[in-house]
Protein backbone atom coordinates (compact mmCIF):
# COMPACT_ATOMS: atom_id res chain seq x y z
CA UNK A 1 0.00 0.00 0.00
CA UNK A 2 2.79 2.45 0.89
CA UNK A 3 4.64 1.67 -2.35
CA UNK A 4 1.51 2.24 -4.37
CA UNK A 5 0.85 5.53 -2.54
CA UNK A 6 4.38 6.70 -3.28
CA UNK A 7 4.14 5.78 -6.93
CA UNK A 8 1.18 7.93 -7.64
CA UNK A 9 2.39 10.85 -5.56
CA UNK A 10 5.56 10.75 -7.64
CA UNK A 11 3.63 10.82 -10.87
CA UNK A 12 1.60 13.82 -9.64
CA UNK A 13 -0.99 15.57 -11.75
CA UNK A 14 1.19 15.26 -14.84
CA UNK A 15 0.60 11.50 -15.00
CA UNK A 16 -3.14 11.82 -14.66
CA UNK A 17 -3.58 14.10 -17.67
CA UNK A 18 -0.65 12.76 -19.67
CA UNK A 19 2.48 14.60 -20.75
CA UNK A 20 3.08 15.07 -24.46
CA UNK A 21 6.75 16.06 -24.40
CA UNK A 22 9.71 14.27 -22.87
CA UNK A 23 13.06 15.52 -21.64
CA UNK A 24 15.87 14.93 -24.12
CA UNK A 25 19.46 14.46 -22.99
CA UNK A 26 22.94 14.01 -24.46
CA UNK A 27 26.10 12.24 -23.35
CA UNK A 28 27.22 15.55 -21.85
CA UNK A 29 24.32 15.31 -19.40
CA UNK A 30 25.60 11.89 -18.29
CA UNK A 31 29.22 12.90 -17.85
CA UNK A 32 29.19 13.71 -14.12
CA UNK A 33 26.89 13.50 -11.12
CA UNK A 34 26.56 17.28 -11.26
CA UNK A 35 25.37 17.24 -14.86
CA UNK A 36 23.04 14.33 -14.06
CA UNK A 37 21.66 16.27 -11.11
CA UNK A 38 20.95 19.20 -13.43
CA UNK A 39 19.16 16.81 -15.79
CA UNK A 40 17.17 15.42 -12.86
CA UNK A 41 16.13 18.94 -11.82
CA UNK A 42 14.99 19.65 -15.39
CA UNK A 43 13.00 16.43 -15.38
CA UNK A 44 11.42 17.25 -12.01
CA UNK A 45 10.44 20.70 -13.18
CA UNK A 46 8.97 19.33 -16.41
CA UNK A 47 6.85 16.77 -14.56
CA UNK A 48 6.02 19.04 -11.60
CA UNK A 49 7.53 16.68 -9.04
CA UNK A 50 8.32 18.02 -5.56
CA UNK A 51 10.54 16.22 -3.02
CA UNK A 52 12.20 16.92 0.29
CA UNK A 53 15.99 16.78 0.18
CA UNK A 54 16.32 13.24 1.56
CA UNK A 55 13.76 11.80 -0.82
CA UNK A 56 15.30 13.70 -3.73
CA UNK A 57 18.66 12.03 -3.17
CA UNK A 58 17.09 8.57 -3.06
CA UNK A 59 15.07 9.26 -6.19
CA UNK A 60 18.08 10.75 -7.95
CA UNK A 61 19.94 7.45 -7.58
CA UNK A 62 17.02 5.63 -9.21
CA UNK A 63 16.82 8.29 -11.91
CA UNK A 64 20.56 7.98 -12.59
CA UNK A 65 20.25 4.21 -13.09
CA UNK A 66 17.27 4.60 -15.43
CA UNK A 67 18.87 7.35 -17.53
CA UNK A 68 21.98 5.25 -18.07
CA UNK A 69 19.83 2.25 -19.01
CA UNK A 70 17.86 4.31 -21.54
CA UNK A 71 21.10 5.62 -23.04
CA UNK A 72 22.65 2.15 -23.33
CA UNK A 73 19.60 0.66 -25.01
CA UNK A 74 19.27 3.54 -27.44
CA UNK A 75 22.90 2.99 -28.53
CA UNK A 76 22.03 -0.56 -29.56
CA UNK A 77 20.69 -1.55 -32.96
CA UNK A 78 17.10 -2.15 -31.86
CA UNK A 79 13.95 -1.39 -33.85
CA UNK A 80 12.61 0.70 -30.98
CA UNK A 81 13.82 3.54 -28.78
CA UNK A 82 13.37 4.49 -25.14
CA UNK A 83 12.83 7.92 -23.59
CA UNK A 84 13.01 9.71 -20.28
CA UNK A 85 9.33 9.79 -19.38
CA UNK A 86 7.30 10.43 -16.21
CA UNK A 87 8.33 7.07 -14.73
CA UNK A 88 12.04 8.00 -14.67
CA UNK A 89 12.60 8.12 -10.90
CA UNK A 90 10.72 4.90 -10.18
CA UNK A 91 12.33 1.50 -9.83
CA UNK A 92 10.93 -1.17 -12.09
CA UNK A 93 9.36 -2.85 -9.05
CA UNK A 94 7.53 0.36 -8.12
CA UNK A 95 6.47 0.85 -11.72
CA UNK A 96 5.01 -2.67 -11.91
CA UNK A 97 3.13 -2.21 -8.64
CA UNK A 98 1.43 0.89 -10.02
CA UNK A 99 -0.41 -0.67 -12.98
CA UNK A 100 -0.68 -4.34 -12.00
CA UNK A 101 -4.20 -5.49 -12.80
CA UNK A 102 -3.53 -9.01 -11.47
CA UNK A 103 -5.02 -10.53 -14.61
CA UNK A 104 -3.23 -13.83 -14.09
CA UNK A 105 -4.51 -13.93 -10.50
CA UNK A 106 -8.10 -13.28 -11.58
CA UNK A 107 -7.78 -15.86 -14.34
CA UNK A 108 -6.80 -18.50 -11.78
CA UNK A 109 -9.75 -17.50 -9.58
CA UNK A 110 -12.22 -17.64 -12.47
CA UNK A 111 -10.81 -20.84 -13.92
CA UNK A 112 -10.10 -21.67 -17.54
CA UNK A 113 -11.23 -19.28 -20.22
CA UNK A 114 -14.78 -19.87 -21.33
CA UNK A 115 -15.05 -21.55 -24.72
CA UNK A 116 -17.10 -19.38 -27.02
CA UNK A 117 -17.86 -19.25 -30.72
CA UNK A 118 -15.38 -17.27 -32.81
CA UNK A 119 -17.42 -15.48 -35.44
CA UNK A 120 -14.37 -14.04 -37.19
CA UNK A 121 -12.92 -17.49 -37.90
CA UNK A 122 -14.20 -17.40 -41.47
CA UNK A 123 -12.84 -13.96 -42.25
CA UNK A 124 -11.16 -14.50 -45.60
CA UNK A 125 -8.32 -12.39 -46.92
CA UNK A 126 -8.02 -9.84 -44.09
CA UNK A 127 -6.45 -6.60 -45.31
CA UNK A 128 -2.65 -6.29 -45.09
CA UNK A 129 -3.10 -3.44 -42.62
CA UNK A 130 -5.85 -1.70 -40.69
CA UNK A 131 -5.94 1.17 -38.23
CA UNK A 132 -9.23 1.65 -36.42
CA UNK A 133 -8.07 5.10 -35.32
CA UNK A 134 -8.15 6.22 -38.96
CA UNK A 135 -11.58 4.64 -39.31
CA UNK A 136 -12.89 6.81 -36.47
CA UNK A 137 -13.55 3.93 -34.09
CA UNK A 138 -11.10 4.91 -31.34
CA UNK A 139 -11.38 7.79 -28.88
CA UNK A 140 -8.41 9.92 -27.73
CA UNK A 141 -5.96 8.31 -25.31
CA UNK A 142 -7.08 8.16 -21.68
CA UNK A 143 -5.10 7.66 -18.47
CA UNK A 144 -5.90 5.22 -15.68
CA UNK A 145 -3.89 7.33 -13.22
CA UNK A 146 -3.67 6.12 -9.63
CA UNK A 147 -5.74 2.99 -10.09
CA UNK A 148 -5.07 -0.54 -11.36
CA UNK A 149 -8.09 -0.31 -13.65
CA UNK A 150 -6.49 -1.12 -17.01
CA UNK A 151 -9.02 -3.97 -17.40
CA UNK A 152 -11.81 -1.35 -17.52
CA UNK A 153 -9.99 0.79 -20.10
CA UNK A 154 -9.30 -2.25 -22.28
CA UNK A 155 -12.97 -3.26 -22.13
CA UNK A 156 -14.24 0.23 -22.95
CA UNK A 157 -12.01 0.47 -26.05
CA UNK A 158 -13.68 -2.69 -27.35
CA UNK A 159 -17.20 -1.42 -26.65
CA UNK A 160 -16.57 2.07 -28.05
CA UNK A 161 -15.10 0.49 -31.18
CA UNK A 162 -17.87 -1.97 -31.96
CA UNK A 163 -20.51 0.67 -31.24
CA UNK A 164 -18.91 2.98 -33.79
CA UNK A 165 -18.71 0.18 -36.34
CA UNK A 166 -22.37 -0.79 -35.85
CA UNK A 167 -23.96 2.64 -35.34
CA UNK A 168 -21.45 5.10 -36.82
CA UNK A 169 -21.50 6.78 -33.39
CA UNK A 170 -18.25 7.18 -31.44
CA UNK A 171 -19.19 7.75 -27.80
CA UNK A 172 -16.76 8.13 -24.91
CA UNK A 173 -17.91 5.59 -22.32
CA UNK A 174 -17.38 5.31 -18.58
CA UNK A 175 -14.51 3.28 -17.14
CA UNK A 176 -15.50 4.55 -13.70
CA UNK A 177 -18.84 2.76 -13.89
CA UNK A 178 -16.99 -0.51 -14.36
CA UNK A 179 -14.57 0.30 -11.52
CA UNK A 180 -17.40 1.12 -9.10
CA UNK A 181 -20.18 -1.23 -10.16
CA UNK A 182 -18.69 -4.41 -11.69
CA UNK A 183 -18.64 -6.68 -8.63
CA UNK A 184 -16.81 -9.67 -10.17
CA UNK A 185 -13.69 -7.52 -10.53
CA UNK A 186 -11.99 -5.47 -7.82
CA UNK A 187 -11.89 -1.95 -9.21
CA UNK A 188 -8.48 -0.36 -8.69
CA UNK A 189 -7.16 -3.74 -7.50
CA UNK A 190 -7.56 -5.39 -10.87
CA UNK A 191 -9.86 -7.60 -12.88
CA UNK A 192 -10.66 -9.37 -16.15
CA UNK A 193 -12.04 -7.87 -19.32
CA UNK A 194 -14.48 -10.73 -19.88
CA UNK A 195 -16.08 -10.08 -16.47
CA UNK A 196 -16.60 -6.48 -17.55
CA UNK A 197 -18.12 -7.53 -20.87
CA UNK A 198 -20.51 -9.83 -19.00
CA UNK A 199 -21.50 -6.98 -16.69
CA UNK A 200 -22.26 -4.62 -19.59
CA UNK A 201 -24.43 -7.25 -21.24
CA UNK A 202 -26.32 -8.23 -18.08
CA UNK A 203 -27.00 -4.66 -16.87
CA UNK A 204 -28.23 -3.46 -20.25
CA UNK A 205 -25.28 -1.30 -21.23
CA UNK A 206 -22.70 1.20 -20.00
CA UNK A 207 -23.13 4.94 -19.58
CA UNK A 208 -21.09 7.85 -20.94
CA UNK A 209 -17.83 9.25 -19.63
CA UNK A 210 -19.50 12.63 -19.24
CA UNK A 211 -22.31 11.31 -17.04
CA UNK A 212 -20.04 9.06 -14.94
CA UNK A 213 -16.55 10.61 -15.17
CA UNK A 214 -13.31 8.91 -14.22
CA UNK A 215 -11.77 9.68 -10.81
CA UNK A 216 -8.99 7.05 -10.64
CA UNK A 217 -10.21 5.60 -7.35
CA UNK A 218 -12.70 3.09 -6.03
CA UNK A 219 -16.05 4.53 -5.04
CA UNK A 220 -19.57 3.38 -4.28
CA UNK A 221 -21.58 2.47 -7.37
CA UNK A 222 -23.78 5.37 -8.42
CA UNK A 223 -26.92 3.49 -9.38
CA UNK A 224 -28.65 6.54 -10.84
CA UNK A 225 -25.82 6.98 -13.33
CA UNK A 226 -25.50 3.25 -13.97
CA UNK A 227 -29.19 3.12 -14.83
CA UNK A 228 -28.67 5.53 -17.74
CA UNK A 229 -26.86 3.29 -20.25
CA UNK A 230 -25.74 4.76 -23.55
CA UNK A 231 -24.36 1.68 -25.34
CA UNK A 232 -25.33 -1.95 -25.01
CA UNK A 233 -23.64 -5.12 -26.24
CA UNK A 234 -24.99 -8.59 -26.84
CA UNK A 235 -22.09 -10.44 -25.24
CA UNK A 236 -18.48 -11.22 -25.99
CA UNK A 237 -16.31 -13.88 -27.59
CA UNK A 238 -12.89 -15.16 -26.64
CA UNK A 239 -10.30 -15.49 -29.39
CA UNK A 240 -8.59 -18.91 -29.54
CA UNK A 241 -5.56 -18.71 -27.28
CA UNK A 242 -2.00 -18.63 -28.64
CA UNK A 243 -3.10 -18.01 -32.22
CA UNK A 244 -1.94 -14.71 -33.76
CA UNK A 245 -3.62 -15.61 -37.05
CA UNK A 246 -6.98 -15.80 -35.26
CA UNK A 247 -6.15 -12.54 -33.50
CA UNK A 248 -5.45 -10.92 -36.87
CA UNK A 249 -8.82 -11.99 -38.26
CA UNK A 250 -10.55 -10.49 -35.22
CA UNK A 251 -8.66 -7.17 -35.36
CA UNK A 252 -9.47 -6.92 -39.08
CA UNK A 253 -13.10 -6.58 -37.95
CA UNK A 254 -12.94 -4.58 -34.71
CA UNK A 255 -10.70 -3.40 -31.83
CA UNK A 256 -9.80 -6.25 -29.46
CA UNK A 257 -9.05 -6.42 -25.73
CA UNK A 258 -5.84 -8.24 -24.81
CA UNK A 259 -3.72 -8.96 -21.74
CA UNK A 260 0.06 -8.61 -21.74
CA UNK A 261 3.10 -8.77 -19.52
CA UNK A 262 4.09 -5.09 -19.36
CA UNK A 263 6.60 -5.40 -16.54
CA UNK A 264 9.90 -5.01 -18.40
CA UNK A 265 12.22 -2.03 -17.91
CA UNK A 266 12.27 -1.36 -21.66
CA UNK A 267 8.48 -1.38 -21.73
CA UNK A 268 8.52 1.16 -18.91
CA UNK A 269 10.49 3.63 -21.03
CA UNK A 270 9.27 2.71 -24.53
CA UNK A 271 9.21 5.72 -26.84
CA UNK A 272 8.85 4.72 -30.50
CA UNK A 273 9.41 2.01 -33.08
CA UNK A 274 8.40 -1.65 -33.16
CA UNK A 275 8.92 -3.11 -29.71
CA UNK A 276 10.46 -6.58 -29.64
CA UNK A 277 12.08 -6.42 -26.20
CA UNK A 278 12.44 -9.19 -23.66
CA UNK A 279 9.25 -9.84 -21.71
CA UNK A 280 7.48 -12.73 -20.06
CA UNK A 281 3.94 -14.08 -20.12
CA UNK A 282 2.81 -13.28 -16.58
CA UNK A 283 -0.21 -11.30 -17.71
CA UNK A 284 -0.56 -8.17 -15.60
CA UNK A 285 -1.91 -5.41 -17.84
CA UNK A 286 -5.01 -4.96 -19.97
CA UNK A 287 -4.67 -3.03 -23.24
CA UNK A 288 -6.34 -3.11 -26.66
CA UNK A 289 -5.22 -3.85 -30.19
CA UNK A 290 -6.65 -1.26 -32.56
CA UNK A 291 -4.85 -2.24 -35.76
CA UNK A 292 -1.86 -3.84 -37.39
CA UNK A 293 0.57 -3.19 -40.21
CA UNK A 294 4.07 -3.67 -41.62
CA UNK A 295 6.99 -1.26 -41.65
CA UNK A 296 8.81 -0.32 -44.85
CA UNK A 297 11.57 -2.65 -43.69
CA UNK A 298 9.12 -5.55 -43.58
CA UNK A 299 8.54 -5.86 -39.81
CA UNK A 300 5.00 -6.85 -38.91
CA UNK A 301 3.44 -5.12 -35.89
CA UNK A 302 0.32 -4.69 -33.81
CA UNK A 303 -0.98 -1.21 -32.90
CA UNK A 304 -1.62 -1.40 -29.16
CA UNK A 305 -3.51 1.27 -27.24
CA UNK A 306 -2.34 1.81 -23.67
CA UNK A 307 -3.97 3.76 -20.82
CA UNK A 308 -0.98 5.67 -19.39
CA UNK A 309 -1.65 9.02 -21.07
CA UNK A 310 -0.05 10.53 -24.16
CA UNK A 311 3.35 11.06 -22.52
CA UNK A 312 4.19 7.36 -22.79
CA UNK A 313 5.14 5.68 -26.06
CA UNK A 314 3.92 6.93 -29.42
CA UNK A 315 1.40 9.42 -28.03
CA UNK A 316 -0.01 6.69 -25.78
CA UNK A 317 0.39 3.77 -28.21
CA UNK A 318 2.99 1.06 -28.72
CA UNK A 319 3.70 -0.93 -31.85
CA UNK A 320 4.49 -4.48 -30.79
CA UNK A 321 6.08 -7.14 -32.97
CA UNK A 322 3.53 -9.32 -34.74
CA UNK A 323 4.43 -12.92 -35.48
CA UNK A 324 6.91 -13.39 -32.65
CA UNK A 325 8.67 -16.72 -32.44
CA UNK A 326 6.29 -17.97 -29.75
CA UNK A 327 2.69 -19.17 -30.02
CA UNK A 328 1.58 -16.89 -27.18
CA UNK A 329 2.85 -13.81 -29.01
CA UNK A 330 5.20 -11.14 -27.71
CA UNK A 331 4.61 -10.49 -24.00
CA UNK A 332 1.76 -13.04 -24.10
CA UNK A 333 -0.48 -10.81 -26.23
CA UNK A 334 -2.24 -13.76 -27.89
CA UNK A 335 -2.98 -15.66 -24.66
CA UNK A 336 -6.15 -13.96 -23.42
CA UNK A 337 -7.85 -11.85 -26.10
CA UNK A 338 -11.55 -11.07 -26.41
CA UNK A 339 -14.00 -8.69 -28.06
CA UNK A 340 -17.61 -7.58 -27.58
CA UNK A 341 -20.50 -8.62 -29.81
CA UNK A 342 -23.09 -6.10 -30.91
CA UNK A 343 -25.58 -7.56 -33.32
CA UNK A 344 -28.06 -4.69 -33.27
CA UNK A 345 -27.50 -1.04 -34.10
CA UNK A 346 -29.90 0.23 -31.45
CA UNK A 347 -28.56 1.98 -28.36
CA UNK A 348 -30.62 1.45 -25.19
CA UNK A 349 -31.05 5.18 -24.82
CA UNK A 350 -30.61 8.11 -27.17
CA UNK A 351 -27.55 10.16 -26.29
CA UNK A 352 -27.57 13.93 -26.52
CA UNK A 353 -24.84 15.55 -28.59
CA UNK A 354 -23.19 17.06 -25.52
CA UNK A 355 -22.75 13.58 -24.04
CA UNK A 356 -20.78 12.26 -27.02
Amino acid sequence: MEITKFIFLSLSFALFIGVVNCIDFTEKDLATDDSLWDLYERWRSHHTVSRDLGEKQKRFNVFKYNVNHIHRVNQMDKPYKLKLNEFADMTNHEFRAGFDSKILHFRMLKGERRRTPFMHEKTANPPPSIDWRKNGAVNPIKNQGQCGSCWAFSTIVGVEGINKIKTNNLISLSEQELVDCESDNQGCNGGLMENAYEYIKETGGVTTEQLYPYFARDDRCDVSKRNSPAVKIDGYENIPANDENALLRAVANQPVSIAIDASGLNFQFYSEGVFNGVCGTELNHGVAIVGYGTTQEGTNYWIVRNSWGTGWGEQGYIRMQRGANAPEGLCGLAMDASYPIKASSDNPKSVAKDEL
